[in-house]
């Protein structure tokens, strides 16, 4: 009965991983079915090809999944091909679900015999799309990081504050899916901006043996008026580095606010900066943070979880500032509205969000976890510039 209840309790803890395992090795069989379909005359050894490649992958979208658990991933050696070789799987896995699932549409219909030929090359096409389109994720809009300059209305805000900028970098995840030279140009357009801030909202890696260290030291070359803060993100938590990601970033030169703040004047005004670790989803959101509100400042919050943002509002933060979404990472931008699977998690995915006088500003940050592709949600450096209303 105990061995039932582990068994029980790790396919709670580990669902989506247990559903992209079945979902992607059903997806391999029914590509297979496809590929091994009529004209008739095929060669067997076309077939025999088709089967073991079918049984390949079955087993690389596995061992991804399996792999992509925390436990288990940290088995796995450091080197930069293996974890390609996983996120590649994760993304295979996906690209081949989207094709199976279009495969499995486009035999509903009953079909005119005479417009077969057409059809069948038009939804060869289809099928390829997810291939292709992850493709392009992973080789071009993985990396094409950009400046976004967003202009946030803030109700009384003082003269001093007013057009404060602030560059706002996130969820670097420094792996082998981001270079420490995507790192530097992140940094290069950070300084670009001139902030008068700058702030970090936490992922500064993604796993264990990841290069924690160098990262710390290249965002610590960004240059702002008043300096560096920021908050820890989740992952900082899984590779247990959040008490070295904090006192090493504060030889650097970099300070992680872990449930305090920070006044800072600028004129005769004060921007109070508060930061929290991660606030995971199953315990009650910033215990204790309004007793960090300074009256009469402007209080900001730097929160790696967006989903706190109801309560940030209702304390008084008149701004939170968030990653952790990517902004869905894969996103489709549809009838005017943002499509992604982050959004089954959280409605905080990205941009600017207000409720009452309070705002959020969610960033898609710089790199990438699970798998090595952007699609429709490229990484950015965020300018933040503060206005009165």
């Amino acid at each position: 009965m105990n061995t039932l209840a582990w068994i029980l309790s790790g396919l709670e803890r580990h669902w989506p991983e247990v559903v992209g395992v079945v979902a992607g090795v059903g997806a391999q069989i029914l590509l297979a079915r496809w590929l091994l379909e009529p004209p008739p005359g095929r060669r067997p050894a076309y077939s025999r090809a088709v089967k073991l490649a079918a049984v390949v992958l079955c087993v690389w979208v596995f061992l991804g999944f399996f792999f992509s658990i925390r436990r288990f991933g940290s088995w796995l050696p450091a080197s930069s091909w293996v974890l390609w070789l996983r996120g590649l799987a994760l993304t295979w896995a996906m690209a081949s679900v989207g094709a199976a699932a279009l495969w499995f549409l486009r035999r509903l219909p009953r079909y005119n015999p005479s417009r077969r030929r057409w059809l069948q090359a038009a939804s060869g096409a289809l099928v390829a799309g997810p291939f292709a389109g992850l493709t392009y994720g992973i080789v071009v809009q993985r990396t094409s990081l950009r400046i976004r300059e967003v202009r946030i209305p803030i109700p009384g805000l003082p003269q001093d504050l007013d057009g404060l900028r602030v560059a706002h970098l996130s969820d670097i995840h420094l792996s082998a899916f981001l270079s420490e030279s995507d790192l530097e140009r992140a940094v290069e357009m950070a300084n670009s901006l001139r902030p008068h801030l700058a702030v970090i909202t936490g992922d500064l890696v993604s796993w264990s043996h990841a290069p924690l260290e160098a990262c710390l030291e290249r965002l610590a070359r960004i240059r702002a008026d008043a300096g560096i803060l920021g908050c820890l993100g989740n992952h900082e938590g899984y590779v247990r580095a959040e008490s070295y990601a904090a006192l090493r970033g504060a030889s650097l030169g970099i300070e992680f606010l872990r449930q305090r703040a920070l006044p800072l004047r600028f004129g005769a005004s004060v921007l109070n900066v508060a930061g929290v670790d991660f606030q995971p989803a199953r315990q009650p959101y910033l215990v204790g943070a309004d007793a960090w509100m300074l009256p009469g400042a402007v209080n900001l919050l730097l929160s790696h979880n967006p989903d706190v943002f109801p309560v940030a509002a209702r304390q008084g933060y008149q701004l939170t500032l968030s990653g952790h979404t990517h902004g869905g990472q894969l996103a489709l931008e549809l009838f005017d509205q943002h499509l992604c699977a982050a959004r089954f998690i959280t409605p905080y995915t990205y941009g600017v969000y207000r409720e009452g006088s309070a705002a959020i500003y969610v960033t898609r940050g710089i790199g990438t976890v699970g798998i090595p592709a952007r699609v429709g949600a490229p990484p950015e450096v965020a300018l933040i510039r503060l206005c009165a209303t």
